[in-house]
């Protein structure tokens, strides 16, 4: 260790230390970290060195425009030859440099200070990073570590409540090119402040951790938080990204800005978004039609989508772009379902406009593969997440499950290739959502998908006794089946390419005890336990039970039955150990 270290463990006893690449955090029990999110302290490493490579491209093609208007009153000549060297030579950045051109950052929510300090540390033309908090203690961590590491020169740390500092931030020379807001829960609170303390074109970065919320197991709370009701529902942690969207998306329309898709992922226990916030009186009209409601049958889970405005095109000789903006006549759906028969849910509404921005998720996918990003501890995990993302159909919101499709016909589960491949032989397109290892996204209407299911019952029937009137069961099934479709026979794409190379695509449970942790508290060690046992009391209480001393058993006084199925558990608990 360091004498920085030592000093401070010296001086404190309860402090841990924690080193996450080249940084080295020295912070006691008080101040909340979370060793699960190193991948979105990551990927937000890579986004924030490609948008600024793309941020600073673009300023030289704006300057090299700017140059080219100038020469049509004095002599040409003279004025062709100074745009040159701004296209031959440009700036090349290094990590851990202060540049008067770079981005300034902040970091709304920074606790113990760690993702500013790699920010400074591994992101190229950076001008200052501002770590605010609003507790004392946590300051005085981010000053101690930022010493420590030696990147004064790039951060500042402040002492401020997050939604002031912002709102004190919206003059021209105040305002920052990157706003990270990395919440304990919704972030709801923090975006109007952020949308204007951007600059034009900047990036927001938007982290979600009430997932429960999101996926629908509180639309009151949702709609309170989001202004979205959310519903139950396979594709939930989809439509979480797509109600965080549509959240932000309202705060940025209330002051003349729009919002950009880059790149949104569904991870672990949280949902991560980063936009750019583009201003645009005549872009933000086109919002209404970037958002939809949603319409769920209430029997065979079949949802559809219904945008609340539509644009058609209406070219002046003018404006040739002109749009003409409407609103759809409706609802999408009858007052019952089609398919079974069932009345409707209604929910959102949603963000149903891309996701993704597919050129930047490929830029993002070039520099992760390359030097200095190939070397992130989450590599890996980031190259598979956007081999999926880059393969996902993105103008089809929403996503089907192949489990649940079967489960409402009590049907034995089609294989995932075989379905896509009845799809693609179908004529229809498919792809996976990075949401979800099981899902099935594609542009077949829901009638395909059971006539589909029709086909494959053929071959695997339905016990009759299921064949109850009333149920969704008979109400599908009893239709006639339209055409045969091919399972056996596997279509050329449809086994992904991010499949087939074996790449980390879905991650499994990274840790024990894993999850949002307990606020104002380092998630290592023994500290992570309670939080732990509260959330997941069943195992958790039951494995306790079950590691008691044998002492303890002893004095016990059960009953005959009790003796008997101990002594059953008993003779099987060691099996399942040994095989664990």
């Amino acid at each position: 260790l360091s004498i920085h270290l030592q000093d401070a463990i010296a001086k404190n006893p309860n402090e841990n230390v924690i080193r996450e690449r080249n940084a080295e955090i020295v912070s006691g029990g008080n101040v909340f970290y979370n060793p699960v999110q190193e991948f979105n302290r990551d990927l937000s490493i890579a986004v924030l060195n490609v948008y600024h490579r793309r941020l600073m491209k673009e300023r030289t093609e704006k300057a090299l425009k700017k140059q080219r208007r100038r020469p049509k009153e004095p002599e040409e000549g003279l004025e062709l030859e100074k745009p040159l060297p701004a296209a031959e030579d440009p700036p090349t950045y290094v990590a851990g440099t202060r540049y008067e051109e770079g981005l300034r950052i902040l970091e709304a929510l920074a606790a113990t200070g760690l993702r500013s300090i790699r920010y400074a540390q591994e992101i190229a033309g950076v001008r200052q990073i501002v770590a605010n908090d609003l507790s004392r203690q946590a300051v005085e961590s981010i000053n101690k570590n930022v010493q420590h590491n030696e990147v004064e020169a790039l951060i500042e740390a402040s002492h401020a409540d997050a939604m002031t500092l912002m709102y004190l931030s919206t003059a021209p020379e105040k305002r920052f090119d990157a706003v990270d807001l990395d919440p304990y829960g919704c972030p709801n609170r923090f975006l109007d402040g952020a949308m204007q303390c951007l600059v034009d074109g900047g990036l927001l970065l938007v982290t979600a951790t009430d997932m429960a919320v999101l996926a629908g197991n509180a639309p009151e709370a949702c709609y309170v938080k989001y202004g979205s009701v959310p519903l139950r529902m396979k594709c939930c942690h989809e439509m979480a990204l797509r109600i965080l969207l549509h959240c932000i998306e309202s705060h940025a329309n209330r002051h003349g800005k729009y919002i950009e898709p880059l790149l949104s992922i569904s991870a672990d226990f949280y949902v991560r978004i980063f936009v750019r916030v583009h201003v645009g009186q005549a872009q933000c009209k086109l919002s209404m039609s970037k958002q939809s409601w949603m319409y769920q049958c209430t029997g065979c889970d079949t949802f559809t989508l219904q945008p609340l405005g539509t644009t058609k095109p209406n070219p002046t000789a003018g404006n040739p772009q002109q749009l003409k903006y409407g609103i759809p006549t409706g609802p999408a759906v009858n007052s019952q379902c089609e398919h079974c028969g069932h009345r409707h849910h209604l929910g959102g509404p949603i963000w149903s406009a891309p996701l993704h921005n597919p050129e930047f998720v490929q830029d993002l996918l070039k520099a992760v593969q390359q030097e200095p990003l190939q070397t992130l501890g989450t590599q890996k995990r980031i190259v598979g997440v956007l081999s999926v993302v880059q393969e996902e159909l993105q103008d089809i919101p929403l996503y089907y499950t192949p489990d649940k499709l079967c489960c409402v016909l009590k049907l034995e589960i089609v294989p995932m290739l075989k379905f896509r491949s009845a799809l693609l032989h179908a004529g229809y397109r498919v792809s996976y959502s990075h949401a979800s290892k099981n899902s099935l996204k594609t542009d077949a209407p829901p009638a395909v998908l059971w006539d589909i299911l029709r086909s494959w019952s053929k071959r695997h029937p339905v016990n009759p006794e299921r064949m109850i009137p009333g149920t969704p069961l008979q109400a599908i099934l009893s239709k006639p089946c339209t055409k045969d479709y091919e399972f056996d026979d596997l279509h050329p794409a449809a086994n992904p390419k991010s499949r087939k190379s074996a790449l980390s695509r879905f991650q499994e449970n990274p840790t024990p005890h894993w999850g949002p942790g307990t606020r104002a508290t380092i998630m290592i060690g023994e500290n992570k336990l309670p939080k732990s046992y509260r959330n997941q009391n069943k195992k958790q209480r039951h494995k306790a039970s079950q590691q008691q001393p044998e002492e303890e058993e002893e004095h016990k006084d059960p009953s005959p039955t009790d003796d008997l199925e101990d002594a059953e558990h008993g003779a099987k608990q060691p099996k399942l150990e040994a095989t664990a």
